[in-house]
């Protein structure tokens, strides 16, 4: 395969209601020299039929079948058996801009060898591909690594496209997550790993779809901090520097995930993580909690108390906001 060959991975789990459309929009690239590499993690539904009749009218899709065994050994399983000079995961629910492969070649051409992993911004949409939320803004360019300690820029597993090499020399994407009882940070785990060599270039445009639903791996926020956690402990004894940035990183999601748990009401949410954030800084949750209005407050905890949680531009298809 030519250098400008980009292996397409996506792995796949149950993925029937999706995968044709991500599909479609991985066979709509205006940079053509692609292989298509579809994982069928142990899906129990029609994910392998669909992805073996997009297979017969485009010679680029290859399905590959293992049993479930987690996101991270999918990815390395499609990357193992790929052979291109690039790497573009995505997910099976996710969607691609037509141009999003050309324009990230682009910056990989203008940036040279040191460029290693090149990340667009994206647009969040719903279960009808409807863009919900146009707020990723992110300029994190050159030497991102403590950018990267105190949060995932990037945002999700879509929106990269790697150099091989940088792939290669950071190991992959980390299996153990999963049977760590973490998994969830393994894209934020490898971007760091990566960005420990390379620099990282930006496309400032939401090229990538990315679908946030109720059911999807990263809606499960107390593993989501666990997965943090696992990650951190992992990562933050090469950089004793960046502990601050760990830290307050850390803090910074679970004050988000906090606020979306109170306001959508998810009261059983709320205590659990509650009780994760006061284990991991009791003076950050002091500051947490004594920020909230006391009505709020109040509200608060009556919910908890008699729940026993104290006891244990939309409308815009993603297809329609930008053509190429």
């Amino acid at each position: 395969m030519g250098n400008s060959t980009v292996s397409v991975v996506i792995p796949a789990h149950n993925a029937g209601r999706t995968i044709a459309e991500t599909l479609e929009s991985v066979g709509a690239q205006t940079h053509a020299d692609l292989e298509i590499l579809v994982v069928d993690d142990g899906s129990t539904d029609e994910t392998a039929q669909i992805v073996l009749a997009h297979a017969a009218t485009d010679r680029r899709i290859r399905l590959l079948s293992q049993p479930n065994a987690g996101v991270a050994a999918a990815r390395n399983a499609g990357i193992a058996a790929s052979g291109g000079a690039f790497l573009a995961p995505l997910d099976a629910d996710d969607l691609w801009h037509p141009a999003k492969i050309e324009r990230q070649l682009r910056v990989f051409r203008e940036g040279g060898e040191k460029l290693g992993l090149v990340y667009s911004w994206f647009a969040l949409i719903d279960r009808h591909s409807r863009v919900v939320q146009l707020r990723h803004r992110p300029r994190h360019e050159g030497d991102v690594l403590a950018a990267l300690a105190f949060h995932n820029f990037i945002g999700n597993g879509s929106s990269a496209l790697i150099r091989r090499e940088a792939f290669d020399r950071a190991g992959g994407y980390d299996p153990t997550l999963r049977a760590r009882g973490g998994q969830g940070c393994e894209d934020w785990k490898l971007y760091f790993e990566i960005a420990e060599r390379y620099h990282f270039g930006v496309v400032a445009e939401p090229l990538t779809g990315y679908r946030d639903l109720p059911e999807n791996m990263s809606s499960d926020v107390l593993q989501m901090l666990r997965s943090r956690d696992l990650c951190t402990a992992d990562l933050s004894p090469r950089h004793p520097e960046l502990e601050r940035a760990f830290r307050s990183g850390r803090n910074r999601l679970s004050r988000l995930l906090f606020h979306r748990a109170i306001r959508s009401g998810r009261i059983h949410e709320v205590a659990g993580l509650a009780l994760s954030i006061m284990r991991y800084d009791p003076v950050f949750f002091a500051m947490l909690a004594g920020a909230l209005p006391v009505s709020a407050a109040k509200g608060l905890i009556g919910r908890l108390w008699r729940s026993g949680g104290y006891q244990g531009q939309s409308g815009i298809e993603f297809a329609r906001l930008n053509s190429p």
